[in-house]
């Protein structure tokens, strides 16, 4: 196999899996600086003028959502591009297929994601590892900043799971399916991603040795739904109302990081090793519980809606974008073909 056969591959008529990676990291990044130089000449202006127009809980709202709006709108952009000129795919062929269906999914992750937070807050009050201090804190301003944190959670959860699950998995497992077979591949790519989903949380205030590898744990929980399903209805679903009901709701640090509203004020009294101390229960027995608990769980699920359990075809198996004149998109970058 010459270079061209290790970085193209003929019968897809696209880069490689790691290539396609690369591609997208590099995309990523450019799309960065840009997005970066634009947010350093207006955000501060912006945050500013909301809060002597507003006051300062829109102002703090507002930033938040304006910030976490230029991150998740990069990815997607990024993914968007990539998936038209590298991996010949549609946005909807990287989990997002919006019908009846997704949406069903959709709504079971929510409610997976809300209802695993009330049982682990539950466990913890009952035996007294937390006290419950107050409640709709802060008073001033909570609908507004309760509402900026509803927005940010719902595009961390979208934007991350697309690129980790949609993309990053995906890709991966297509790479693997060749030499690991789809199971191998599957396990292979699952761990990958998450890997990479728990590094990303690495340096996250308080993070920890243990906490890192919870976080990859949780990764394999949100993976869970997309293998089984092809989909990332699930996955978004948990994210969002995890990360919600968890700082949002319960009062508890997201991942190290405190969300300035809550409906529920508490204090932790219990061991670290159990509630997860300052980087939140994610990072705890109880989290890990948790997670154990959600992923049998969608397993349960996908088994009654579908009558099945398997890995969904759509993991490894790409649907690619048919070609313009069945020979070559002439919209794409193609390397000749040796002579």
């Amino acid at each position: 196999m010459g270079l061209r056969g290790v970085v193209w591959n003929d019968t897809e008529r696209r880069p490689r899996a790691l290539v396609r990676v690369v591609l997208l990291i590099v995309v990523s990044a450019l799309l960065a600086v840009g997005t970066s130089v634009g947010a350093t000449v207006g955000f501060g202006s912006l945050r500013a003028w909301l809060a002597t127009r507003f006051g300062e809980a829109v102002a703090a709202a507002g930033g938040a959502v304006v910030g976490i709006a230029l991150t998740g709108g990069t990815v997607t952009l990024s993914v968007l591009i990539a998936g038209r000129y590298i991996d010949r795919r549609r946005l909807r062929d990287f989990g997002l297929r919006l019908d009846r269906d997704w949406w069903l999914d959709c709504g079971f992750g929510l409610a997976l994601g809300a209802g695993l937070m009330a049982l682990l807050f539950l466990v913890t009050l009952a035996a007294g590892w937390v006290r419950v201090t107050g409640t709709v804190q802060p008073r001033s301003g909570f609908v507004v900043r309760f509402t900026g944190l509803v927005a940010v959670f719902v595009v961390v959860g979208v934007y991350e799971e697309l690129l980790l699950r949609g993309y990053l998995l995906t890709n991966a497992a297509e790479g693997f399916a060749g030499t690991l077979g789809e199971r191998g591949a599957v396990v292979s790519a699952t761990l990958l991603s998450s890997l990479v989903f728990g590094l990303a949380h690495a340096n996250n205030p308080n993070a920890t040795t243990l906490s890192t590898l919870a976080i990859v744990v949780a990764g394999v929980m949100l993976a869970a739904g997309y293998v089984l399903t092809g989909e990332l209805a699930v996955p978004i679903g948990l994210h969002i109302t995890w990360n919600l009901f968890q700082g949002g709701v319960f009062g508890f640090p997201v991942s190290g990081l405190g969300v300035g509203a809550s409906v529920v004020a508490v204090e932790e009294t219990g061991p670290d090793v159990v509630t997860g101390g300052a980087f939140g229960p994610e990072a705890g027995l109880l989290g890990l519980g948790a997670m154990a608990v959600g992923t049998a769980a969608i397993a349960v699920w996908v088994k009654w809606r579908t009558g099945d359990l398997r890995i969904d075809s759509a993991v490894t198996t790409p649907e690619l974008r048919p070609e313009r004149d069945g020979s070559i998109d002439r919209d794409r970058w193609e390397p000749a073909p040796d002579e």
